[in-house]
């Protein structure tokens, strides 16, 4: 089959690689029909090269047609059609009884000490191969895949993989719909669907994000936005009676711009030996700040900063006191796609689109161009705000 595979800081190759087969009894073979490439994938491209070996088939949010289960799967079968969400998780241990499938102790790397294994997404999380790819194997096919209908396309499902639920949980941890203004920094994909959802669930929502396509596009959904070289957070509390909004959600995470010497120190680890890289990310590295130090200083005291953009660094330094005097709840986690998906899933079918997805995707490419997909949205040119690829066509690149 064709996939997408990583090969190098900033270097991703469509290859030829063996087809996936069933190797457990809860496996699952998913014929993929559209497939993202979401911002923690492009932490892998720029970042987190160090936890990658050439050739990692990456991706992790998928849907498809399952072609293929294991004799111990019951949820699913041939011909069903589904979203497969990014974690893997069993479903049953303590973890995911708690409603913590990210932390399912079934499936938890423990030799790296991190959480539930994801597809697709390096060493730290288990080496799994991810679903930009004409085919993949699902793990615990059961609980993860999640059957859809055949009626609507792709595109009203396929983010209930990965980033309309984080979007979700992000609100969710915020304390919206009880808080009732939230400010988001980083109009991104989930930063645009958090914004969205803030206002679906009746909260003021302001918007802040240097890129003039973003804020349009949140613009066009109700939010008041604001470019992030004004005074944004001298804005937002002017229009917040001076106190600042009751929460705050951080979509853009370890990647933020305005942290020149953090941002250096990944560029230079990223070039180390793996050997060197990874113990010094992994016990001093250090992320870009610059958006979670303006969500702290921005939300009211006694309010709630909520954390939806990855952070990776292990020794990132932290404003303590001023999170202590101004009383501050801060909340994060891995997204727990399942526990999300299905108050989610009648918005999603609702025509009348109260989130949006259908003025998301800016980019449909053809799965043998997921290299001008990256370049495009790790750069931002043309616009580009959501990349969908498509295994099914071989056409040049289309815009919606």
């Amino acid at each position: 089959m064709r996939a997408v595979t990583w090969q190098g800081t900033e270097h991703v190759s469509v290859e030829t690689v063996p087809d996936p087969i069933l190797q457990q009894p809860t496996d699952a073979i998913v014929r993929i029909t559209s497939t993202a490439i979401c911002g923690s994938d492009l932490h892998l491209y720029s970042v987190l090269g160090p936890f990658m070996t050439p050739g990692d088939i990456i991706g992790h949010e998928p849907m498809g047609i399952v072609e293929e289960v294991g004799s111990e799967v019951t949820g699913v079968r041939p011909g069903d059609r589904v979203v497969v969400p990014f974690t893997i998780s069993c479903g049953h241990c303590a973890m995911c009884g708690q409603g913590l499938p990210s932390q399912c102790e079934t499936t938890q790397v423990t030799e790296r000490g991190t959480g539930a294994a994801l597809l697709g997404y390096s060493k730290l999380y288990g080496q799994v191969p991810g679903g930009q790819a004409e085919h993949l194997r699902v793990p615990h096919a059961d609980y993860g895949l999640m059957k859809v209908g055949t009626e609507l396309p792709d595109d009203n499902y396929l983010f209930l993989s990965d980033i309309l639920p984080t979007a979700w949980q992000a609100v969710q941890y915020a304390g919206v719909p009880a808080h009732r203004t939230l400010a988001v920094i980083g109009l991104g994909p989930v930063g645009q669907l958090s914004a969205r959802i803030g206002r679906h669930l009746g909260a003021r929502v302001f918007g802040i994000d240097p890129v003039p396509e973003r804020r349009a596009m949140a613009e066009r959904h109700g939010i008041e936005v604001l470019d992030l070289n004004e005074d944004a957070v001298g804005e937002i509390r002017e229009r917040t009676q001076g106190r600042g909004p009751d929460a705050v959600v951080d979509a853009v995470g370890m990647e933020a711009e305005g942290s020149p010497v953090a941002g250096l120190a990944q560029t230079l680890a990223g070039k180390l030996p793996d050997a060197v890289a990874q113990p010094l990310m992994e016990r001093a590295g250090v992320d870009r700040l610059a958006a979670l130090h303006t969500a702290i200083d921005l939300v009211r005291r006694g309010g709630t900063v909520s954390l939806s953009g990855v952070y990776g660094g292990a020794a990132s330094p932290m404003p303590l006191l001023t999170m202590f005097d101004k009383q501050l709840q801060l909340r994060m986690g891995q997204c727990n796609v399942r526990v999300w998906t299905d108050a989610l899933l009648p918005l999603v079918e609702d025509p009348e689109d109260p989130l949006g997805v259908g003025d998301l995707v800016t980019h449909r490419l053809p799965l043998e161009e997921a290299a001008v997909g990256y370049d495009l949205f790790q750069r931002k040119h043309d616009g580009c705000i959501k990349v969908v690829l498509d295994p099914t066509i071989a056409s040049a690149p289309t815009t919606p």
